[in-house]
């Protein structure tokens, strides 16, 4: 009964979106409809006035040429280039000295030789036309005639390339992505000067119209999963994008795991590496991270610098996150286990100075970890969320005071300060955000099954977590490769890293087109044979 009241529920819900997508085109139909570019600038600068609301922000610029051919320039301000504007549309245009002339003669001097804008196109009906102008295009109409120019003038203001705030550089390239797409886009191309390598624009959002790039190497990616990708994103219907995070979570195979199944990432040399493995890139405008499809859970633990020292130091920082992951991950579940269902097996000096610790605590081992790890947690966003010179300082005096205050007041025992820091400075060992939130998340699950069944809930939970990862997929990738199903010469670069004249061919999880990355000898024999 209740499922088919929640079918009928359901129903109902998409019959009501229905209509109000409906209602919603018909609206834009009626407001920007394909109608034909009208006989006069004027009328045609009126008629988008009043499409636009007459907002004020919208420049328009209305002249004549030999005194009879009127002419109007629209553009939004603050979002185009306006000495392009005035210097290579406008200026040339007022000061020409053009008499007796039609308006194709006009139109064909102005788009030949006195326009002196790179990038131009014409529009055949207004509402390309109005989405021009919204776009931080300027839009030309002339009298007479019944298509517009469209110049390429957009210049709004951004942020320059700084270092990228949220992945640490210690040795390469210390630029990140911009927020505009097209600074993005040449900073990965000035890196991938490969003729093969694609870009597939998309217009995402029904009012926010937000240009998505979709970047791969053509005879390197799989083109199954590229299809996969342009598929997913096309079928998109969101009424506005405005970070990468929406597309993310709209085209992942699976949304029930706190694993992320997309990578995204700041450094467009990261981004390059990951094209030259096979992958796919994802580009948003307004956002400098960048998506990387598909991915394995063991990319969360790498970092583009692995590949810039040498191999023996890139296996020692492998292993070392990988301790870090087990520890902030199974850290305060194994106390509490040890603690509250096995002392026996702590040694004997250990628990006597651990239960003098304890001794004046009032809670449960349980409930000390859980008030301190929830502390830390509240800590660690304060500290996000402060201004920039304030947050570190107030984070590290904060943990300081508040953990020598709670220990003196006999509130938590020493030993789970101790545990909690060490815990807390493992998940920071992580190169990757999301991967350290997921960690954090399936931490406190840990603690509840640690003190209920205690080192057998940790075990449960262990191979229930396993299962789920192994069952995982990202646009058909199985999540835990190279490991499952096994890959020996994918290994070579899993938590261990081997020289790079050793790393001959490209991950075969990925199933790049192209499979040789570095030809060796054994690939240099097969391909001359």
């Amino acid at each position: 009964m209740v499922k088919k009241s929640y079918r009928i529920w359901r129903l109902k819900e998409q019959r009501k979106q229905r209509m109000l997508d409906e209602h919603f085109e018909k609206q834009m139909e009626e407001a920007v409809s394909p109608e034909a570019i009208k006989p006069t600038a004027k009328e045609n600068a009126d008629f988008i006035k009043n499409v636009l609301g007459d907002c004020a922000d919208l420049v328009t610029r209305s002249f004549t040429i030999g005194e009879e051919i009127g002419c109007a320039v629209l553009f939004i301000d603050e979002l185009v280039n306006k000495e392009i504007v005035h210097n290579f549309l406008l200026r040339p245009m007022i000061n020409s000295q053009e008499k007796q002339i039609g308006a194709e003669e006009l139109w064909t001097i102005v788009t030949q030789s006195m326009v002196e804008v790179g990038e131009t196109k014409e529009a055949d009906d207004l509402k390309t036309a109005v989405e021009a102008i919204l776009s931080a295009d300027t839009v030309l109409f002339i009298d007479g005639m019944d298509k517009a120019l469209i110049l390429g003038t957009k210049g709004w203001a951004a942020r320059s390339v700084s270092e990228p705030r949220a992945e640490a550089v210690v040795r390469g390239p210390r630029e990140g992505l911009s927020e505009t797409m097209c600074w993005s886009l040449a900073m990965i191309r000035h890196r991938l000067r490969d003729p093969n390598f694609r870009v597939k624009y998309f217009t995402l959002g029904k009012r926010t119209k937000t240009t998505v790039g979709l970047l791969y190497i053509e005879g390197i990616s799989d083109s199954h999963i590229v299809k996969k990708v342009e598929d997913r994103i096309n079928e998109i219907k969101v009424d506005g994008v405005l970070e990468s995070g929406y597309i993310e979570e709209m085209i992942q195979d699976q949304i029930w795991t706190p694993f992320p199944l997309m990578q995204n990432t700041e450094r467009p040399d990261s981004v390059v590496a990951h094209l030259l493995e096979g992958k796919v890139a994802i580009l948003v405008e307004g956002t400098p991270h960048a998506l990387i499809a598909p991915a394995v859970f063991s990319q969360f633990y790498y970092s583009p610098e692995d590949y810039y020292e040498k191999y023996y130091q890139t296996t020692f920082l492998r292993f070392i996150r990988l301790i870090s992951m087990v520890s902030a991950l199974l850290l305060p579940a194994l106390y509490i286990a040890f603690v509250s269902f096995h002392p026996e097996m702590i040694p004997a000096n250990l628990a006597i100075a651990m239960a003098a610790g304890r001794a004046s605590v009032p809670f449960t081992a349980t409930l000390e970890v859980l008030l301190m790890e929830i502390s830390v947690e509240i800590l660690r966003e304060a500290s996000i969320r402060l201004p920039g010179p304030i947050g570190p300082t107030i984070g590290i005096v904060g943990a300081l005071v508040i953990g020598n205050a709670v220990v003196s007041a006999g509130l938590v025992s020493p030993a789970i300060v101790i545990v909690v820091g060490l815990t807390t400075i493992s998940s920071y060992a992580n190169p990757s955000y999301n991967a350290a939130i997921s960690i954090r998340l399936l931490r406190f699950l840990f603690i509840i099954l640690a003190a209920t069944f205690g080192l057998y809930g940790i075990t449960l939970g262990t191979m229930l977590l396993i299962l789920h990862l192994v069952q995982l997929r990202s646009f058909g990738v199985p999540y835990m490769a190279p490991f499952a199903p096994l890959n020996l010469r994918d290994l070579r670069d899993s938590f261990v890293r081997v020289p790079w004249k050793w790393m001959t061919r490209r991950p075969a999880a990925y199933r790049p087109s192209d499979t040789i990355r570095k030809e060796g000898r054994n690939e240099h024999e097969q391909t001359s044979s």
